[in-house]
């Protein structure tokens, strides 16, 4: 009862006041902080991973790499046939205003599409590719006032950066009705289990807090690890989830010993008493969290290192609310309960019990399979998670590409009128070479050679002019491919160049460095390279939560068996993600368009913070049997007792997860509606499959052996037979 735990939680229930006060002036210091130092974006160089990001470092090095443009399409507002001239003065009009704009780098000559009804006007833009979306808004402008000038043509702008600066928003308001839905239905989930509208506030509240200072540290930690724009998202998903649940474990636990007591103890040392209980369950579940999510470091990429870094950020801070805001917030609010029961009591009127711990006839119902047939419980359990886990054999994961982004983003049905007035545009391949000096000529020929070869492959519908940077050290030649960027003929036309063209040509030059790159490269080279570090990743995330687990509870048998379970909780949440969105039958059920694929950064993803959230139930169910065993409980009643005694609280914290993670399907970006999903599964699969009959039928059937080689819980068992302390036996045979 004398851990740095108990200790905090001791000077937090001790000083209400200074504590509370203390919180909000950390939160505002926090969010002060990342306001002072503003957000460090990732830049271009930092997403480059392949083959495709070397050949775009060796043209950045040499000025050659390709510029973020915008397309302006120029067509009648009739949809009858264009007027030529009224176009090209629309055109002519347009150039000289984006050429007069910092922001742009050059104008090319309008180009007139095959059916003669569309002209198109590119605008070259300056600087980062990443910082594009940016400067839309000045194009957009002056896209605006020429449609003005022209209100018989119908001027409308596409492109990268506005494609981007869509998605965006998109994002944002998707974020926005996320946590309208969120909210009310969390606030609501938290009212049934508590019954008090100030008890369900708690972890509300505690929960946004932590958001807040996460939000903020964040923005100072991205100057060490530079932010992908992902982790605001992922610091608001995982922060409402982890908070309420951190809170609901430490308060139920308080609220469980107020009613044990029936008013013998005080506020003070409840608190402590659930410190020294939820209160280390908590700690040891946050670090748990943090240990798994840190292995994604080891991808080497700056996404999930944004994600990684959004997600530590914000468990950190709300195992810290829950440590020292908490208690103080449980201190003020039991004296209150306390000076109501006494003021109740002077007046001769019944004393309201506080509610304590839930579970009864539902949770002993679903108790008994495990209890009274525990190896077939656990056979037809593993078996029934084992055939959610087969779709995942045919797990086909792909880059999400603008052709996967929602048309209801003004920019990509322009886009979509692009592709179709200039099928010839659709694809580009850079291919770069980088020589010496002296070989300038062979590289020029080797690559006029590559463009013969392209024109009369069907693949291709034409090449650019070849390019040299200054020194004469690179050249780079750009190729036209007339299919989307996700379609199989992109890919083959990449293959062709890659195994056939370059090593024909270019290959041939001594100590030349060669690559392509492009929209559809990324696309195939990152994929492969999150395969190849995939190994690494699982390998440590699964060490890890090994570790964490036999340094909680002392056992091995337990560290095995926690790591099987969230392999196998994991797993079957991810099979099921492939079975709803690889296929088209539930399109309609959950709004979306089946890609026939998932996004390539999801299943990595998901499969660490699976781990780390399956952590949380793992953690404080078996805490809950540990503390029973140590009583001297037999093992198989202490399973039956802890899983029970938990079941209400691990029942209220997957219902709020649920809802939290639930409310991402809703959203239109496909990588958050699966994302979302697979999250929700997997809450319900572990709380409802894994914890309630795979793990005690699992404990059951190992027995004392489970404890190995933990001493502590072998001397307890071992000692003469004792009525414990902590809770009547529960039997649901």
């Amino acid at each position: 009862m004398n851990s740095l735990t108990v200790r905090v939680a001791r000077w937090s229930a001790r000083h209400p006041c200074r504590a509370i006060v203390g919180w909000l002036v950390f939160v505002v210091l926090c969010l002060g902080a990342g306001s002072a130092v503003g957000i460090n974006s990732a830049k271009t160089a930092d997403y480059r991973v392949g083959e495709a990001g070397r050949a775009e470092t060796l043209a950045a090095e040499a000025r050659l790499e390709r510029r973020s443009a915008e397309q302006v399409l120029i067509s009648s507002r009739s949809g009858g046939a264009l007027d030529q001239g009224t176009a090209r003065a629309a055109a002519e009009d347009l150039t000289d205003r984006m050429r007069r704009l910092p922001e742009v780098a050059g104008v090319a000559d309008p180009l007139l599409s095959g059916d003669r009804r569309t002209l198109m006007v590119e605008v070259t833009l300056k600087g980062e590719e990443r910082d594009a979306k940016d400067k839309v808004d000045a194009l957009l402008a002056q896209t605006a006032a020429v449609q003005k000038s022209h209100p018989g043509l119908l001027l409308e702008e596409t492109g990268s950066p506005s494609v981007s600066k869509g998605v965006d928003q998109q994002r944002s308001d998707d974020l926005a009705l996320s946590e309208a839905i969120t909210l009310p239905v969390t606030l609501l989930t938290l009212l049934v289990v508590f019954g008090s509208v100030t008890m369900a506030g708690v972890p509300l509240l505690l929960a946004l807090s932590s958001i807040a200072a996460a939000v903020g540290l964040s923005m100072v930690v991205s100057h060490v690890s530079p932010d992908a724009g992902v982790g605001t998202n992922v610091i608001l998903m995982i922060g409402l989830a982890v908070g309420i649940d951190y809170t609901l474990f430490y308060l139920k636990r308080e609220r469980e010993e107020r009613a044990r007591s029936g008013g013998r103890l005080s506020s003070e040392a409840l608190v402590e008493l659930a410190a020294a209980t939820s209160g280390r369950a908590v700690v040891v579940s946050g670090f748990a969290v943090v240990a798994s999510t840190a292995t994604l470091y080891l991808a080497s990429d700056v996404i999930f290192s944004s994600l990684a870094t959004g997600t530590i950020v914000v468990v950190l801070v709300a195992v810290a609310s829950s440590l020292t805001a908490l208690p103080a917030l449980l201190v003020k609010l039991g004296r209150r309960a306390e000076r109501r029961a006494s003021r109740r009591a002077e007046r001769g009127k019944p004393v309201r019990r506080v509610r304590g711990q839930g579970g009864g006839r539902m949770w002993n119902a679903l108790l008994r399979p495990a209890a009274r047939h525990p190896l077939a419980t656990l056979c037809v359990s593993v078996v029934a998670l084992l055939a959610l886990v087969l779709p995942l054999a045919g797990l086909k994961i792909t880059e999400m590409s603008r052709d996967t982004h929602s048309r209801e983003i003004p920019a990509m049905q322009v886009y979509d009128r692009l592709n179709e007035a200039f099928p010839e545009q659709r694809v580009t391949h850079q291919v770069v070479v980088r020589a010496d000096a002296s070989r300038s000529a062979e590289v020029t020929a080797a690559l006029r050679e590559v463009a013969g070869r392209a024109e009369a492959d069907p693949l291709f519908t034409g090449a650019s002019r070849i390019r040299t940077s200054a020194d004469d050290r690179t050249g780079t030649l750009e190729l036209k491919v007339p299919y989307l960027g996700n379609s199989e003929e992109a890919y083959d036309s990449l293959h062709r160049l890659r195994d056939d063209f370059l090593p024909a040509t270019v290959g041939r030059i001594g100590g030349a460095e060669y690559g392509v790159s492009g929209d559809v490269a990324r696309y195939a080279d990152y994929p492969a390279h999150q395969n190849g570090k995939l190994p690494v990743v699982l390998g440590a995330l699964l060490l890890v939560t090994f570790a964490m687990t036999v340094y909680a509870f002392r056992s091995v048998v337990l560290g095995l068996l926690g790591v099987a379970l969230n392999l196998l909780s994991a797993a079957a949440a991810l099979g099921l993600l492939v079975l709803v969105f690889q296929g088209t039958w539930a399109e309609g059920l959950l709004a979306f368009e089946s890609t026939g694929s998932i996004g390539s950064r999801v299943p990595l993803f998901l499969f660490v913070i699976l781990f780390g959230l399956s952590m949380d139930y793992q953690v404080f169910v078996v805490s809950r049997i540990r503390e029973a065993a140590l009583a001297g409980v037999p093992t198989r009643q202490a399973v039956l007792d802890g899983i029970r005694s938990s079941a209400s609280v691990v029942t209220s914290a997957a219902v709020v997860m649920t809802t939290v993670f639930a409310s991402f399907v809703f959203l239109h970006i496909i990588e958050m509606k699966q994302i979302g999903f697979v999250l929700a599964a997997a809450v319900l699969i572990d709380a409802f499959v894994v914890r309630v009959m795979v793990l005690p039928a699992a404990m059951l059937l190992l027995g004392e052996s489970t404890w190995w080689p933990s001493r502590a819980v072998r001397r307890a068992l071992a000692a003469p037979e004792k009525t414990p302390s902590s809770r009547p036996a529960v039997d649901v045979r």
